[in-house]
């Protein structure tokens, strides 16, 4: 579960005429990893494959690997800084190749890529910087790519209460190039649509075409 929580009202969406904050605390609000019995997890399962955790090389393995774990699934907290829309402006803002880092909840192996990232301004403005926060925000987690994706547009969509949202990710994920079908190269593209960008069709085809780089 995330959280954005202003000093007053959590999960408050910065509507048209509210008092809202121009700066909302978005925290992940998970429960904490537990460092030692994920080192002893990891201990076991080097064992169960065969391998001694006591020998020099991977004497320190439970250690890292428990710490590297914590820290793909843990988003760092940030302020989501917005700014009024003074001038009234209407078109698309849309920030491209933003970096995806997640884990599949599948197999634990990771998947990468890039987001796409684009909103129809309402009263307000998001910081730039804020679009990237929010993809980790949820792809710090145990993920799929559609679910991933879905969550940052919706998210986008309640708490920024733009005139539309759009959200585009490709991404190669690990569990079908370095096994399985071993696809090295594939890449899975995955949308989500809110308000006028979905129910638009020129405003749709815009976000695709800008998303799609030409």
């Amino acid at each position: 579960m995330t959280s954005a929580a202003p000093e007053s009202s959590p999960d408050r969406p910065l509507h048209p005429g509210s008092e809202a904050p121009r700066r909302l605390r978005v925290v992940h609000g998970r429960d904490g990893v537990d460092l030692p019995a994920a080192e002893r997890a990891v201990a076991d399962l080097l064992r169960a494959l065969g391998k001694d955790p006591a020998t020099e090389h991977l004497t320190d393995t439970p250690r890292r690997v428990a710490e590297s774990l914590t820290e793909l699934i843990t988003p760092r907290e940030f302020d989501l800084t917005t700014f009024p829309n003074d001038e009234g402006y209407d078109e698309l803002v849309l920030a491209r190749d933003i970096p995806v880092a997640s884990l599949c909840e599948h197999h634990m192996l990771p998947f990468r890529g890039v987001a796409h990232v684009g909103y129809l301004p309402g009263p307000r403005l998001l910081g730039l910087s804020k679009l990237a926060r929010v993809v980790e925000l949820f792809a710090r987690d145990l993920q799929v790519q559609e679910r991933l994706t879905t969550q940052v547009a919706g998210w986008l969509q309640e708490h920024l209460a733009p005139k539309g949202v759009g959200v585009v990710i490709e991404a190669e994920h690990q569990c079908m190039s370095l096994r399985g079908v071993q696809a090295t190269g594939s890449r899975t593209v995955t949308s989500a649509v809110h308000g006028l960008i979905r129910e638009d069709a020129r405003s749709r085809q815009e976000f695709f075409t800008l998303a799609r780089g030409f």
